[in-house]
């Protein structure tokens, strides 16, 4: 999506083209199904990986499932809340706060995102299957939990961000999951992103292509780099790439 967190005009022609050509095309996102709809329906994804790959669905089918460990997310909570941070669970179709030591910072970090920050709910986690944790805490804190939590990974999203996800999960590990049950050598496997938790994805795929606007780190995992999310940069990689027939003008 663009800085307005709209999908350009050339990237859902580029989608069809894809389809088109029998390519099989995929969504990966951090963001849980609630959040992602109005983009799997605007651009008519029948296939979706969400939760930074906690969740994979097939012709809206779901066919992978990979739940936060219960008792260690509990353990991680009580010592973030202990350490004033707030935390969020993450169901397939809801995420519900625990705590609102500063619901300003949450507000701020959700909105980067196109999102706000979420309902108060104490017995969420008790009710539904939670596939990832949101932590609200800045750099200074980072890799703190790493090694008290093995099976838990800590994925920044964002300045005060932070995504909780099982021990070895992830976009990438998915979607070879996903590449190996349709038959899709990893070599075919062509990946696009921006942010620190797609480094795993493009380091997976047979070619990674880095946005114009992610950072240097993001960059480093990549085989390759595009244009930015506002000029058309998935566009001018596939073309690059060959993957499409009609060239448009370039926007400016």
């Amino acid at each position: 999506m663009d800085s307005d967190k709209r999908p350009l005009a050339s990237t859902i022609e580029a989608l069809q083209e894809l389809r088109s050509a029998g390519h099989f095309v995929t969504l990966a996102t951090g963001r849980t199904r609630f959040l992602a709809q109005d983009l799997i329906y605007q651009l008519e994804f029948d296939n979706y990986i969400l939760c930074n790959g906690s969740a994979a669905f097939l012709n809206h089918n779901q066919v992978y499932k990979h739940l936060l460990p219960q008792i260690e997310m509990q353990h991680f909570v009580k010592e973030a809340n202990g350490l004033g941070i707030d935390t969020v669970f993450v169901g397939i179709d809801a995420y519900k706060r625990n705590t609102s030591f500063n619901v300003a910072n949450i507000e701020n970090a959700m909105h980067s995102v196109g999102s706000t920050a979420p309902e108060l709910d104490y017995n969420f986690a008790k009710r539904e299957d939670i596939y990832q944790g949101l932590a609200f805490y800045d750099t200074s804190l980072e890799h703190y939990f790493d090694e008290k939590y093995p099976n838990l990974s800590f994925v920044r999203w964002h300045e005060n961000g932070v995504d909780v996800i099982p021990k070895g999960g992830s976009k990438a590990a998915t979607i070879l999951a996903i590449a190996h049950r349709l038959g899709i050598d990893q070599k075919d496997i062509v990946s696009f992103g921006d942010g620190m938790n797609d480094r795993e994805m493009l380091q997976a795929s047979g070619c990674g292509v880095a946005m114009g606007n992610a950072s240097e780190e993001v960059v480093a995992c990549a085989n390759r780099v595009t244009d930015d999310n506002d000029h058309d940069g998935i566009w001018q990689a596939l073309d690059e790439l060959g993957f499409l027939n009609r060239a448009i003008e370039k926007r400016a």
